[in-house]
């Protein structure tokens, strides 16, 4: 019986999550070899949408057990809802691991991006909620005090909001500070799993629209290689320093995004239609994160665009320029509106139920 190319692709070393919290289409990943899953107020937004039958007679019942609750406390009761539901299908993967894979990402609120003792009291909920709980927040300054803080505690993260090389070098310092203290206060490490993702469709997107902005002239096909420059820049360096924690690929754009990650220490993080489409592919699944982007389309793209080389050089940019980059301006936003949403639907289906 033939391998489907997500079952080659863990063949070869590389774990690949179900980009979604949504546990029909999680179970079908985890069934083909996946061994996590991610989540945001986006994605969560997204399959409250999808699975309608399932998730609004929870909500219902939540509006009616908690009359004095605002939209947005009864919003975070159905994410935590939705996201101990997802973590429950990964239960046997983490089991069967003892600990070192089976985690699905949760998100801390988005607002609270530039506190980090916020951060870490949400976190700290969330992690509660299973024990294959990884707490996602922002590569910004406030997050990175929150990233060190949970590993101290013994908690996995997923750095996120994330799309350089310079983010990725601070979360894992921050991660190795944090791990040191941990051990130090004798806190169990053996189940620590630190993510750091780069969400590279996002940087891709971003130089997409400073091209049109700007009236750049460049071939467009290089544009799909800008991410994977910078992703396997990270992991060079991940490698040569032997930071614990592990590089994620997210926002995917492309089939780059997954065929030239496949053979390293990493997670590729997919929507489920993107790795069904990949399974159907004819592409085929080699060792590629090794094999470097052409120096010359390396060359073009720094010439042509200031922020690729504030992203792919390992100090393009200051911690304190992380919170004004482009993408993660355009990606708070997004997850702010995600978050404002679901707290929408919560409001209508109150008025709704009088």
């Amino acid at each position: 019986m033939s391998t489907s190319k997500m079952q080659q692709t863990s063949e070869m070393g590389s774990e690949w999550w179900n980009d979604s919290n949504n546990h029909v289409e999680l179970q079908e990943a985890v069934d083909q070899g996946a061994t996590g899953a991610t989540s945001n107020p986006v994605i969560t937004l997204g399959t409250v949408k999808q699975l309608p039958d399932v998730w609004m007679p929870v909500l219902d019942q939540l509006i009616k057990d908690n009359p004095a609750r605002t939209e947005d406390e009864i919003a975070w009761k159905l994410n935590d809802l939705v996201a101990t539901r997802g973590a429950k299908v990964l239960e046997p993967v983490y089991d069967r691991t003892n600990g070192a894979q089976g985690k699905i990402s949760l998100q801390v609120d988005p607002r609270y991006y530039r506190d980090a003792g916020r951060m870490v009291e949400h976190a700290l909920h969330l992690a509660s909620l299973a024990p294959n709980a990884a707490i996602k927040c922002p590569l910004v300054p406030a997050g990175i005090e929150a990233l060190e803080e949970l590993t101290a505690k013994g908690i996995s993260i997923n750095a996120t909001v994330s799309f350089s090389v310079p983010q990725a070098l601070a979360a894992a310092e921050a991660v190795e500070k944090g791990w040191q203290r941990a051990e130090a206060s004798g806190i169990d490490t053996s189940t620590l799993t630190p993510y750091i993702t780069i969400m590279v469709g996002r940087i891709d997107d971003h130089l997409r629209n400073v091209m049109a902005l700007e009236n750049i002239t460049i071939d467009p096909g290089y544009l799909n290689w800008a991410s994977i420059a910078i992703f396997k820049r990270a992991y060079t360096i991940f490698q040569e320093r032997g930071y614990k924690a592990k590089l994620l690929s997210a926002a995917i754009r492309c089939h780059f995004h997954w065929s030239e990650f496949v053979g390293g220490r990493v997670v590729i993080s997919m929507p489920y239609k993107w790795w069904n489409q990949f399974n159907t592919s004819s592409i085929e699944v080699a060792h590629k994160i090794d094999e470097p982007v052409p120096e010359e389309i390396i060359a073009e793209l720094q010439l042509k665009f200031v922020d690729f080389g504030r992203a792919f050089e390992p100090d393009g940019m200051d911690v304190s320029e992380f919170e004004s980059f482009g993408p993660t301006v355009a990606t708070v936003r997004q997850f702010l509106g995600g978050s404002a949403e679901l707290a929408g639907i919560v409001r209508e289906r109150i008025l709704e139920l009088g």
